[in-house]
């Protein structure tokens, strides 16, 4: 028998506390960077409609712009029927072949003419596929006048309205931000790096997970932690330091684009988590259960919800609290309702 316990992962190394103070590493003022996308317009027309609102939230593939798309309609159906004629002439071509190709086995047809048919037979089927590649491409601009949403995000103010003109050279027609996540970059030193992974570093050789905490401007800590997801291979050799990124969530959009905050790393601390040996889970057909030894030394079967296993024990989310006696050895000479004298088994180192 055993005691159920909580699996607690522990602070960081003492030297970080002791650079740093309360387990935190400060870096000052750092500038929020998340993904954005300009639109820019890739053919040419009149704007015949802005189909969004400034401001406004868009998603992947929301329309956006439309540019008047007759003429590029127009090209498509001309390639259509250029490709039509082509594939007519590789036919008549190929029929020719034939004909000429079974007359010189018999000696009624020169060769040169069959020769002159598979050349013949061979331009028009290299002319489909010239045909074939200008339909596809008046497809692509005739598809470029519908300007969608490349990422989810908050568009912008629009440069142009309805009726104006544009053009690959109109530059930006709007931008759109990423509002959830977003990124925050920060430049860290090199000295300060090596600090921060001497103090990551466990018994074991593995490495302590990390969040990134943001402090808004005015003192706040942001709620949300990050993760921080990209070291910049390359060091600026000026300042002797590389920009790192983590990905922080923004769910109530209360981070803005190029905003100033303060980058706080610290060691991530789980949530405490109930574990009871592996070999006091018992299934049936209703699901888990364990046996518990009760203050009164009766034995009571608790159903439970299982998460992860962790080593030889199992993540338990319910049904029994800390401290509880679960039954690890005997369980098939018991039944629930039984009075037992039991033995506790001493905690493991670590448990």
């Amino acid at each position: 028998m055993t005691t159920a316990r909580s699996n607690w992962r522990w602070m960081l190394p003492a030297v970080l506390v002791a650079l740093a103070g309360l387990g935190w590493f400060l870096f000052g003022q750092f500038k929020k960077s998340p993904p954005s996308v300009e639109i820019r317009a890739r053919v040419e027309g009149f704007l015949e409609k802005v189909l969004f609102r400034e401001g406004q939230d868009v998603k992947v593939g929301d329309l956006l712009y439309q540019i008047e798309n007759v003429q590029f309609q127009a090209r498509v159906d001309q390639a259509k029927a250029n490709l039509a004629v082509a594939e007519a002439v590789a036919t008549n071509a190929k029929l020719e072949h034939g004909r000429n190709l079974e007359l010189s086995k018999r000696q009624f047809s020169p060769q040169s003419l069959v020769d002159r048919n598979k050349a013949a037979l061979d331009a028009a089927k290299g002319r489909i596929l010239q045909m074939q590649a200008a339909l596809t491409q008046a497809e692509v601009n005739l598809d470029y006048t519908d300007i969608r949403s490349p990422i989810a995000g908050r568009i912008g103010r629009t440069a142009y309205t309805v009726g104006n003109l544009v053009n690959p050279a109109s530059g930006v027609l709007a931008t759109i931000v990423s509002q959830d996540p977003v990124y925050v970059l920060f430049p860290v030193s090199v000295r300060d790096l090596e600090t921060i992974r001497e103090a990551r570093r466990k018994e074991g050789g593995g490495l302590a997970k990390i969040d990134i905490r943001v402090r808004l401007s005015n003192g706040q800590d942001y709620p949300h932690p990050g993760v921080w997801n990209l070291t910049d291979p390359q060091v600026d050799q000026q300042t002797d330091s590389l920009i790192m990124r983590a990905i922080i969530p923004n769910p109530e959009r209360n981070l803005i684009d190029g905003q100033f905050v303060t980058a706080i790393i610290q060691e991530r601390k789980e949530e405490p988590r109930l574990v009871v040996p592996q070999a006091a889970l018992q299934v049936d057909q209703s699901g888990y259960y364990v046996l518990v030894v009760t203050d009164q030394h009766k034995v009571e079967q608790r159903r439970v919800q299982t998460g992860p296993n962790l080593g030889t024990d199992v993540v338990v989310t319910s049904g029994v609290r800390e401290g509880e006696n679960v039954i690890v050895d005997g369980i098939q000479k018991v039944r629930p309702g039984q009075v037992v004298q039991e033995t506790v088994l001493p905690p493991r180192v670590g448990g």
